[in-house]
């Protein structure tokens, strides 16, 4: 029985109205989507994946909205020489990351415990070095350096923010070797509560197992993390990173060699001694000192400046001349604007690298990380007591 005019007629309306409607949405949805600079990040994405040899990779749409966080490691300026006082995280990363990451079959080959771990976390105070660790990793070994943020992985629709995370992995997939960086991973990867948002605790769950699913011997993918916070990390995403540095606040010798890294290109006075600004700079993360000696440099500056402020000569002279400034001395640092350089302390005396990373005789807020974390009893458990803090975890 055929049905009638009507039903036919009702039946086309229907359908028109429902086509209508699904042009209306995705005509919505791209033209919400859209923003003036979309077109300047897409060429961006395109010279980048040209200069890695991607030129034709097929990707999808969400695995092309993840590549515009791909950075080339050309680009990246900072490698493990820049980096000072942290000698023994620079040289654990180099044999059980760096080189099982960048020669896996070689690896794999000898026994199956020697692949590279599938996730790594840097923890400790802010400024001590975690994000230059992380840069210098992915200059040092080429590979394809996905810096992703949680803003990068949200959506305003439901179910994308999922199909995100998937795409991740699937671009980490098609550009190994790769290193997946998540910056304050404990923004993003929480522990999981009752009240968390039904979005949130899907893309958790979608990160988890597409992380989980990097189990070939043959895959060279790391998740790279970094937080000043890492009692507030799941336990779960804990769990699925083996390898935990701690890197904390720089002793005496690490200060001095930092110091040293950023004042080599410095014309400095005889009297200053590197060594007596390390004592005096107790407590200092490598952020503090850079700060420091920068204002200290402008010292020199702000008195030239004030010289030649009302003197037309000596303007005309600089002008023809150049110009050219007194050395850094140690007072300099004294009149530092926001300088609060403390005396020498004789118990800060420098210690063996083979013995600390990273520990002043202060309060450390390393140790104070080390024991919140044990007792919320995340699986953070720090080396023998007297050996101070390295290389925590598998």
């Amino acid at each position: 029985m055929s049905p009638s005019p009507n039903a036919k007629r009702i039946i086309i309306d229907v359908a028109l109205f429902v086509a209508s409607q699904a042009a209306v949405y995705y005509a919505f949805r791209w033209f919400m989507d859209w923003h003036p600079a979309d077109k300047e990040t897409e060429k961006r994405r395109t010279e980048v994946m040209k200069k890695m040899g991607y030129k034709g990779l097929k990707l999808d749409e969400y695995e092309r909205t993840i590549a515009k966080e791909v950075i080339h490691p050309d680009s990246i300026s900072v490698c493990f020489q820049d980096i000072a006082g942290l000698d023994l995280i620079v040289s654990s990363l180099r044999e059980s990351v760096l080189y099982p990451l960048m020669c896996p079959k070689i690896f794999a080959s000898t026994s199956p415990l020697l692949t590279a771990p599938k996730g790594v976390l840097l923890y400790g105070p802010p400024g001590c070095g975690k994000t230059m660790i992380a840069r210098a990793l992915a200059k040092e070994s080429g590979a394809t350096f996905i810096n992703i943020a949680a803003s990068a992985l949200t959506n305003k629709w439901f179910g994308e923010s999922n199909k995100l995370v998937a795409g991740l992995f699937s671009l980490a997939r098609k550009m190994q070797p790769a290193i997946i960086f998540v910056d304050e991973i404990d923004t993003f990867l929480r522990e999981r509560r009752s009240d968390d948002h039904e979005v949130m605790g899907m893309m958790k769950a979608e990160f988890m197992t597409s992380w989980d699913g990097l189990t070939s011997g043959t895959d060279q993918i790391l998740v790279l993390g970094a937080t000043n916070r890492p009692m507030d990390i799941d336990p779960a995403i804990l769990r699925r990173m083996p390898k935990r540095f701690a890197v904390g606040l720089p002793n005496a010798e690490q200060r001095f060699k930092i110091l040293s890294l950023i004042l080599k290109d410095t014309q400095l006075d005889p009297s200053l001694s590197i060594r007596v600004l390390a004592a005096q700079t107790t407590g200092f993360s490598g952020s503090d000192l850079r700060e420091l000696c920068r204002s200290a440099a402008m010292v020199p500056v702000r008195e030239c400046i004030r010289q030649m402020a009302h003197n037309d000569e000596a303007l005309k002279k600089v002008e023809a001349e150049g110009f050219t400034m007194r050395p850094l001395a140690l007072t300099d640092f004294y009149e530092a604007e926001g300088s609060t350089l403390t005396s020498p302390d004789p118990e800060d005396e420098p210690l063996p690298l083979n013995g600390v990373i990273g520990i002043t005789p202060e309060g450390h807020r390393t140790d104070e990380l080390k024991e919140e974390l044990n007792g919320a009893n995340h699986g953070l458990v720090g080396p023998p007591h007297g050996r101070g803090l390295g290389v925590v975890g598998g």
